[in-house]
């Protein structure tokens, strides 16, 4: 019997997916150990967010299975692979606005070591808000409430699309030291899908860059956060001058 516990806590094999007849992921392998962050890089529209909602489990499957510590979770319901061990924040954040802070976290909690009283600590801001609806935090507290109701799933893996679209450059910072804390700190998994290849090369592991819903590049972060000539031909990152 395979020793689960050097298993990776996300392992992707040969996954190929889409929606309906559009295959948008074709034929995507990694995988991320405890404590290791990668960074989905690429242009808009191939295949980076079609790859979180895969590994969750709200696309159509053609090929290829996703597994969690060793156990295949493939044919599992999005609901179950997130009780399974994965947290997702999507880009739409999804948070509850009708519902308070508080009740936000609350309503999704599991047992673990992630608690209410945790999940403040981390986020002093929200809690702060603890009273107030949803809807009415700012942008970046509104993240800052998705990330910790992810947390409260107590989750192994983490998801993250875009976690910093549209923030102030001092909330950007923030997240940016709050996710490099639950991957060293915590030994969390993740997965982030952002625009701005710079700023999550220098905290994450590994990377990957997409092209049609294949990876074209796949290596560290610090090698491909130097070789401006791979960011430019992939990502339209140019290196400025003067």
């Amino acid at each position: 019997m395979a020793d689960v516990t050097k298993a990776p806590l996300l392992e992707i094999e040969d996954l190929v997916s889409g929606y309906g007849e559009a295959v948008v992921v074709d034929g995507i392998s990694l995988s991320l150990q405890a404590g290791q962050a990668m960074a989905v890089l690429g242009r808009n529209g191939v295949g980076k967010t079609t790859l979180l909602n895969s590994i969750i489990g709200i696309t159509q499957r053609r090929r290829g299975h996703v597994r969690l510590h060793g156990r295949d979770v493939t044919a599992l319901s999005a609901e179950r692979r997130a009780q399974a061990g994965i947290g997702w924040v999507p880009q739409e954040r999804n948070i509850f606005k009708s519902l308070t802070v508080e009740e936000n976290l609350t309503a999704v909690a599991r047992p673990g070591p992630w608690t209410l009283k945790r999940a403040y600590t981390l986020f002093p801001r929200i809690e702060q808000r603890r009273r107030n609806l949803g809807g009415q935090l700012s942008g970046g507290e509104q993240q800052m409430l998705a990330i910790a109701r992810a947390l409260m799933l107590n989750p192994i893996v983490m998801l993250l699309d875009e976690p910093t679209e549209g923030l102030a450059p001092i909330i950007v910072d923030e997240l940016m030291v709050t996710l490099t804390r639950l991957v060293r700190d915590e030994g969390l998994a993740m997965l982030v899908v952002e625009q701005h290849a710079q700023r999550l090369l220098g905290i994450t592991h590994e990377a990957i860059i997409l092209e049609r819903g294949r990876i074209v590049w796949h290596g560290k972060s610090s090698i491909l956060a130097a070789d401006k000539v791979t960011l430019e031909k992939h990502l339209g990152v140019t290196q400025r001058t003067g």
